[in-house]
């Protein structure tokens, strides 16, 4: 009886030209090659008679042949004479021919060296990439790992906890270490993060069958698709989800020629000569790769320490020409800080036009003028930089923002560090900062953006009171604003998600997440608009909410929402990750069993225990559930025609199959038998129990030409076979499997041509949604600031655009927090600074017109005893300074700002012994700094400037900043001292206010100690008006424990001086000593 016949199989015949000559290569199948006006194809390449071609798969040692071993000298013989002969065929199948759009090429690979040791071919294609990538980690994907080779191994395998292996290969044992797939995350963290390493990751990619045979038959090739470095992170798990990764590009202007050079040129004569003194202009760019968030500026290199300390980036790109000048005073101020630099070529970006492919929209017009020499150059560095860590990626970023044109106050870094805006100054911890007092937004980018503001508060009046207005509505209606923070809970964090698609990235969870955010969007505006018409009288407050009503776009993006809840499968979804994680649970499993069988206590130790529960629970239900025909798809059969078609063409052979089962049970008297396939064995009958223990026969074969079954019993030959098991081959279900197998693929790659077109209608709305986003982000701060507010008893503050700050019972928004928190209170302050007699109020929450009261000095002397708030009192002005700046309401009973455009900080005390600077040195330099940067409209605050020398020294220098502040900066400041001589001197100058003239700017404030009969005493917190000159020292030094001794002789010395001490000081006794707050 005569099997079915199977259906012709396409064939493509190509003619190799030429005698099968002992001299001439013998013809490789299936490389086919064109070239020529007359498309003559050929077929020439030899074929391998050893190397990584042979079989036993990539990590077998290749032994190579004499051919190969001998060096090639291409060069210098003649061409072969091509001889016509007799004609050759070779058969290429079709289906083996690549199908589809054709990618591109990729980089060629390194030619072979002269005397390159044998590696296998995995081993060879890392050490290749190592060679290339040489100042990466490279890890390399070999199945279900990444692996290091080499020195890497030995250098970082005990840095990841990784045991290192000696791999046998026919060059000599080769270190190697690797770890699971589904780990990468957690050891990128530790390379890049924790480590500052670039990472090479080289993926595998399956061999087309011409790659196959140009490749000796590798089924695989691997390259390197990405570097990741610490500044360019773009969906990494362990990316710090509340503040912005930013890399920066630094360019210096090229230094100017000699006077000798120019005046070779002749341009001495005709050149206007700079002014004496002036900065040279260095230019900045920085972007951040997960939002596509992109600035520069322009600024000086005094300057760029507190830009850094602004944007806080986690890399610095330097022109590679500076790698070399060790000495550049650039690095001295990166190495300071501990900046991570990375030195970078310029590539063949030049101008501003070459930055348009990886732009989503033009650059404004007007913005394309403001841009510097040296801004251009370094965003084309940074650019460059970016794109080689990519590797060909496309990336669409936004486009460039001046920041030079934004309107914001500018924070030193000193004074970013003393105010513990972003962390604390001892620990550098979260916990304690100003941020950590206000934060309360629900979603990630809105936590982001909060901490831009923070770094840069605002200067424009239209801006802070637009935001103040934001938040005075969120107050006055609580029930709109806990629905606004419910649906932002809803909403995911879409300006990194749409980051995602712009480079080509993001999955179905990333789709279905901006859908989701696109509908929350669309019910906040359905509740700001109900919030506006259900109130006709159109205030402040309404006319906010329009506007940001009004800034939101939602026809296209509400259209694509629908589109992707119609085409994506959330069940399926679900499912595919249930199989993902039971698949890694296995490995797992897997990993500890061996370590339990093979390894040691310490091995098991650093493998991942929680996953392994999971994988015990969800292996066997998933892999009977989700069988060979429950396969999971991620898009719904109506998400497009072709897709329809092909699900109704896969019920239809399902159904075949479930008949041909039925058939073959009854023809082959097998009821248990099953249609399964296995990769070992290819589509195969299975039988178990009764029906495996006799070989199957099929007694009813059909004839080929469809005539009646032939009576002749066929005895099946059996493939594998137990005691309760036999599987075994029937042709029909081997046609009906191919065809299914065929049918799958076709929809896999419908489902991976409409999920690619998902992706390109997100990247036509790019510019869109990240306005939404923004618009999001900003209703979340404001809602926060809201709920702040409410908390804490907030007060609008007054902002204006005069040279006053005002401020009514003051309190200092992180340390009020820490009191509370030990059950006290907080003291209470006023601030009135540069105010005229009609602008100062009285303590009222609904800030009606105040009272005159005398005219105040723009600059305040604090004088007082330790631990008695002093520096507490400085803080606390210039963090409600940068509240209310950034659109917040204020620790206050009342408050009436001037915008400030910078502020300055010199508190507290350190040396910096990387940099030969001693403690009074740092302080001069960041006096100095002030003093040549502060403007009329500045705020400062000073803290016991000069204490780091004598009390003479000490006295004149303090004395020297306090007056240059107020002659020449003329700006508002606090300057605190324990140089009692300074008012004396100030009073003879006559820089006090009731002097008069107009050097009359200083105000005398104090605090002060209260102290008993018995020696007890507490600190008043509250300032008064006068000098006090005395700093109670001992007190102090009696709270913190100095011994009694040491006590007495410092009173003794006091005595001997003449010096003025207090009752506790003159005659210490045994009383308790108590400090609380008054």
């Amino acid at each position: 009886m005569r099997s079915p016949r199977a259906a012709p199989v396409a064939r493509l015949r190509i003619a190799c030209l030429g005698p099968p000559s002992r001299s001439r290569p013998r013809c490789r199948p299936a490389t086919v090659g064109r070239f020529g006006s007359r498309n003559v194809t050929t077929a020439l390449h030899p074929l391998p008679s050893g190397g990584h071609g042979a079989p036993g798969g990539p990590g077998t040692p290749a032994s190579p042949s004499p051919a190969a071993a001998r060096p090639r000298h291409t060069r210098s013989r003649p061409p072969p004479l091509h001889v016509r002969g007799k004609k050759t065929r070779t058969v290429v199948k079709f289906d083996d021919l690549p199908q589809g759009i054709v990618a591109p090429p990729a980089p060629p690979a390194p030619e072979p060296q002269e005397n390159e040791p044998s590696y296998p071919t995995v081993v060879l294609q890392a050490r290749r990439n190592m060679q290339r990538f040489d100042n990466c980690v490279l890890l390399t994907r070999v199945g279900g790992f990444y692996e290091l080779y080499f020195e890497q191994a030995d250098e970082y395998g005990p840095l990841l906890n990784l045991k290192v292996a000696q791999k046998r290969t026919g060059a000599g044992p080769v270190s190697m270490a690797g770890f699971p797939f589904f780990q990468l995350d957690r050891f990128l963290k530790t390379l890049v993060q924790d480590l500052s390493r670039h990472v090479a990751i080289a993926e595998e990619f399956p061999n087309g069958p011409s790659e196959k045979v140009k490749s000796g038959g590798l089924l695989h090739s691997r390259r390197v698709t990405r570097i990741v470095t610490p500044g360019t992170l773009i969906d990494e798990h362990f990316m710090d989800p509340y503040a912005n990764n930013y890399v920066m590009a630094i360019h210096l202007p090229e230094e100017p020629p000699s006077d000798d050079v120019r005046r070779q040129a002749g341009q001495l004569a005709t050149e206007t000569p700079d002014p004496a003194g002036a900065p040279a202009r260095i230019g900045l760019a920085w972007l951040d790769l997960s939002t596509g968030c992109f600035l520069t500026q322009p600024t000086t290199l005094a300057s760029l320490g507190s830009v850094l300390s602004r944007v806080s980036p986690r890399e610095i790109v330097l022109d590679k020409a500076l790698e070399s000048d060790e000495n550049h005073a650039l690095l001295s101020v990166l190495q300071e800080e501990r900046y991570l630099v990375s030195y970078a070529a310029q590539g063949g970006l030049r101008q501003l036009s070459d930055w348009a492919p990886m732009l989503e929209a033009e650059i404004p017009a007007k913005t394309v003028e403001k841009f510097t020499k040296s801004e251009v150059q370094a965003g084309s560095l940074l650019l460059h930089y970016v794109g080689d860590r990519l590797q060909g990626l496309s990336m669409k970023l936004q486009p460039p923002l001046r920041h030079e044109n934004m309107h914001i106050m500018s924070i030193d870094k000193n004074s970013m560090r003393s105010l513990e805006i972003k962390q604390t100054i001892r620990d550098g911890l979260f916990r304690g900062s100003l941020l950590h007092a206000i934060r309360r937004t629900v979603t990630k980018s809105g936590a982001r953006l909060l901490n831009e503001w923070l770094s840069s508060p605002s200067t424009s009046l239209q801006v802070i009171n637009f935001r103040q207005e934001l938040v005075s509505r969120f107050i006055q209606d609580e029930d709109l604003r806990d629905a606004i923070i419910i649906l932002l809970r809803r909403s995911h964090d879409s300006q990194r998600l749409v980051q995602k698609f712009a480079l080509n990235r993001g999955d179905p969870d990333d789709l279905l997440g901006l859908a989701s955010t696109i509908r929350a969007t669309e019910d906040i505006v359905n509740l700001l608009s109900t919030s506006v018409s259900s109130q006709p009288e159109h205030g402040p407050e309404q006319d906010c909410l329009s506007t940001m009503v009004d800034r939101i776009s939602l026809k296209l993006p509400l259209k694509l929402a629908k589109l992707i809840r119609d085409s994506i499968d959330e069940e399926g979804l679900v499912q595919q990750h249930q199989i993902e994680d039971s698949e890694a649970g296995e490995m797992i499993a897997l990993a500890q069993a061996i370590v339990k069988t093979e390894g040691t206590e310490e091995d098991s130790t650093l493998l991942p225990k929680g996953p392994t529960a999971k994988a015990k629970k969800k292996t066997p239900s998933i892999k009977e559930h989700y069988g060979e025909d429950s396969e999971v798809w991620i898009m719904k059969p109506g998400a497009s025609k072709v897709l329809g078609r092909l699900h109704s063409a896969l019920s239809s052979l399902r159904q075949e199959k479930e008949q041909l089962t039925e058939t073959l049970r009854t023809r082959l008297s097998a009821t248990t038998l099953t249609l399964r396939w296995t990769p070992g064995l290819g589509h195969i009958c299975h039988v178990k129990g009764k029906d495996a223990r006799r070989a199957p026969s099929d007694d009813t074969l059909p004839d080929d030409d469809g005539g009646p079954p032939q009576p002749e019993p066929a005895t099946i030959r059996t493939l594998s076979s137990s005691r309760t098991t036999r599987s075994f081959h029937q042709p029909e279900w081997t046609a009906l499997g191919e065809a299914l197998d065929r049918l799958r693929l076709q929809i896999r790659a419908e489902e991976q041509h409409i999920f690619g077109s998902l992706r390109a209608r997100v990247v036509r709305n790019l510019v869109k949604l990240r306005r939404n986003a923004l618009v999001l982000d900003e209703l979340d701060i404001a809602t926060s600031f809201a709920r702040l507010a409410t908390e804490q008893r907030l007060v609008r503050p007054q902002l204006n655009h005069t040279r006053q700050t005002v401020i009514i019972g003051g309190r200092h928004p992180t340390v009020e927090g820490g009191l509370a928190e030990q059950g006290r209170t907080f003291q209470r302050n006023d601030l009135l600074l540069g105010s005229p007699p009609s602008q100062t109020p009285t303590r009222n929450q609904t800030q009606p017109s105040p009272p005159p009261l005398p005219s105040q000095g723009r600059i305040w002397l604090i004088t007082g005893p330790n631990m008695a708030g002093k520096s507490t009192f400085l803080r606390q002005n210039a963090l409600i300074t940068i509240l209310a700046q950034i659109g917040c309401y204020v620790p206050a009973d009342y408050a009436s700002l001037g915008v400030v455009d910078a502020l300055f900080s010199r508190v507290g005390s350190a040396d910096n012994l990387y940099q030969d600077q001693s403690t009074f040195m740092v302080e001069m330099l960041e006096t100095a700094a002030i003093l040549q940067q502060a403007t009329p409209r500045s705020f400062v605050i000073m803290d016991e400037v000069g204490r780091g020398t004598t009390p003479e020294d000490g006295t004149a220098v303090a004395f020297a900043a306090l007056q240059h502040l107020v002659a020449v900066n003329r700006c508002r400041g606090l300057f605190a001292t324990h140089f009692h001589g300074i008012a004396d001197l100030v009073e003879r100058q006559g820089m006090r206010v009731e002097d008069g003239g107009t050097e009359g700017a200083v105000d005398t404030y104090c605090t002060d100690v209260a102290e008993d009969d018995e020696g007890g005493f507490v600190y008043v917190h509250k300032l008064r008006k006068g000098v006090n000159r005395q700093s109670h020292a001992l007190k102090v030094a009696r709270l913190a424990g100095l011994p009694e001794h040491a006590i007495r002789v410092a009173q003794q010395v006091l005595l001997d001086s003449g010096a003025d001490m207090s009752q506790e000081e003159a005659a210490p006794t045994e009383a308790s000593l108590a400090a609380v707050v008054g």
